[in-house]
């Protein structure tokens, strides 16, 4: 999916239609197609599975998080439309950024491979490239808070450019040894979540071999409405926020982000701490900092957060109990056996966020949120397992 700042300034992303609630997501017929000078920038980690049987998880995520962050830092625009994948990322924009984003994926790259130990594979695919195969990219818009909208989408063209690069076509190659990307902003400072009604869990429902996109439209509003019986509809985020911890879990990987190896490096990892050290004063004693109040801050964290979008089907993150899952899981097993549906679904204790915070000051912080077991990456992996070819 994607998500962007309310603070709209392209023509086409400012007339996309916005939904007050999220039912409406599963009807494509309220989403837009891109523009056919548009493009996709889609990247992913290789052998994520591997990386996440050995806990390095939230690696895993930053690295995906860490595409979109370079693509909006380098592009100087907060609001072209994303979706955050768990281990990677797609980005569209206009193709008068073309060098731009490829520079910027590119020096992603590089990053992760550099500071990270992981690969990162990127492509770039012309919108109608994806149209030349009678598919499509179609946007809408999301809006879960009064700061944040989220975009989502359709069409099945995000899925095709991800299968093409995979295999090996669009692709960027790495820059070269020593560049860095600009991930202003990227952070990951909070503790894992814990469940508190029973499970994370994190779900990936796609139309099947049917190609019933009504019955899907019904399916995904099914499966909304059964977690919407859970409270906060499953929001795996407390409504105060998540909790941190001293040091912060991912102070070295998000250090990495600021600065390269040295002192520069240590200095970053200095001010991280006197943040969360700050946050964490205020907060404990109600005080606010000229316009900084924590508590506003970190209600807008769970507010802003991630955890259910339409990326050409549905994906949700969710904290439910047993009887919510076995509804869910009960509902998918029969939209999958009318072929109505393909899905994958994956169980973990905890979830993980990481953030894209351009100022504490701003109300628009956009936070990630994932399985923090494997997440969406095992899920869409039991999913492939069951459809080798997408």
């Amino acid at each position: 999916m994607l998500m962007e700042t309310a603070a709209a300034s392209d023509p086409f992303v400012a007339s996309l239609p916005v939904f007050a609630k999220f039912e409406s997501v599963a009807d494509i017929d309220n989403y837009r197609p891109l523009p056919d000078g548009w493009a996709l920038a889609t990247a992913d980690i290789v052998g994520s599975t591997k990386a996440i049987e050995a806990g390095r998880y939230k690696t895993v995520n930053m690295a995906g998080a860490s595409v979109i962050s370079a693509l909006l830092n380098a592009l100087g625009r907060q609001d072209l439309p994303f979706v955050f994948g768990g281990d990677g990322a797609i980005v569209a924009f206009p193709g008068s950024a073309l060098k731009l984003a490829r520079n910027a994926l590119a020096a992603v790259q590089r990053w992760v491979a550099d500071e990270l130990d992981l690969t990162l594979r990127a492509a770039i695919v012309p919108i109608k490239d994806i149209r030349a195969q009678g598919l499509d990219v179609r946007v809408a818009r999301f809006q879960p808070s009064e700061a944040v909208f989220y975009a989502m989408f359709a069409g099945g063209g995000g899925s095709w450019a991800e299968a093409e690069m995979k295999a090996g076509r669009y692709r960027i190659d790495p820059a070269p040894a020593g560049a860095r990307p600009d991930l202003t902003g990227l952070s990951c400072r909070w503790n894992p979540i814990e469940a508190r009604h029973g499970e994370i869990v994190s779900i990936i429902a796609v139309p099947g071999a049917s190609r019933d996109l009504r019955g899907f439209q019904f399916l995904a509003s099914d499966i909304i409405a059964l977690a919407g019986r859970q409270e906060r509809d499953g929001h795996p985020v407390p409504v105060t926020g998540p909790g941190y911890s001293f040091p912060p879990p991912g102070l070295d990987i998000e250090s990495r982000a600021m600065a390269p190896a040295g002192w520069r490096r240590w200095l970053s990892k200095l001010w991280i701490l006197f943040l969360m050290t700050l946050t964490a004063v205020t907060d404990r004693y109600g005080w606010t900092i000229g316009r900084f109040d924590p508590k506003i801050y970190k209600r807008d964290v769970a507010s802003n957060s991630d955890f259910r979008k339409f990326d050409d089907g549905l994906k949700m993150t969710i904290d439910v109990d047993a009887d919510v899952l076995q509804r869910i899981e009960n509902r998918l097993k029969q939209a999958e056996e009318a072929g109505i549906c393909n899905y994958g679904l994956h169980r973990q204790k905890s979830a993980l966020m990481t953030c894209l915070v351009a100022s504490p000051l701003q109300r628009d912080h956009v936070h990630f949120i994932d399985g923090a077991a494997g997440g969406y990456a095992i899920a869409a992996a039991s999913l492939k397992a069951k459809v080798p070819v997408r």
